[in-house]
């Protein structure tokens, strides 16, 4: 190798290690006695999670690392993250509180409609099971023996006012909740604008 080109390597080779020496750190953390810990190893693992700071050479903190959230405040990270998110769905949805206000008339006259039927239904049901009482009542009077086909179908006529009735009570407590949810969406929709003025 030419003696000029040794010459060059050996002048980069000794700007280039300061550099290199300079890039020596240090992590300072609090050991589980609370004692403050320098080390040139790096943290623990179990000391991780309760942050730490990188220093240089100097001693300077180049940087720092927080310590990780608790439970409590882990949760409340998740509950303004699932908040931020139904936001943007609902500005996504919705122009003006008047647009929130026509969807709730509309899920409203649609549960409207389903209760309606199935009120109709049961009383068409009722009428049904009426119907074929009498028909049990006549055999009774007769003195004849009631047919067993006969005492299936009121069963099932009296299974089925159930279902109906339990699909009215389900068919109202979603109106009450679609009531609330659309109340709730329409009063922070205006909050929302207000704040995007």
């Amino acid at each position: 190798m030419p003696k000029a080109a040794l010459t060059c390597c050996s002048l980069l080779l000794g700007l280039l290690l300061p550099v290199v020496a300079g890039a020596v750190e240090f992590y300072r953390y609090v050991d589980d006695k609370g004692t403050t810990v320098l080390s040139r190893q790096g943290v623990p693992p179990e000391h991780i999670s309760k942050g730490y700071e990188v220093l240089n050479e100097q001693g300077r903190v180049i940087q720092v690392i927080p310590p990780a959230p608790s439970a409590e405040e882990m949760k409340l990270i998740l509950a303004d993250k699932a908040r931020a998110s139904s936001d943007a769905q609902l500005l996504r949805l919705y122009s003006t509180p008047e647009d929130v206000e026509r969807a709730r008339q509309r899920k409203l006259a649609e549960l409207d409609s389903l209760i309606g039927v199935a009120r109709g239904n049961l009383q068409s049901v009722r009428t049904q099971q009426a119907n074929l009482q009498s028909q049990a009542a006549d055999f009774e009077r007769a003195g004849r023996e009631v047919p067993a086909h006969l005492l299936a179908q009121i069963d099932n006529q009296k299974a089925e006012q159930e279902r109906l009735k339990a699909d009215i009570v389900r068919y109202q407590v979603a109106r009450k909740e679609a009531e609330i949810s659309f109340n709730a969406d329409r009063d922070r929709l205006k909050e929302l604008l207000e704040r995007n003025r």
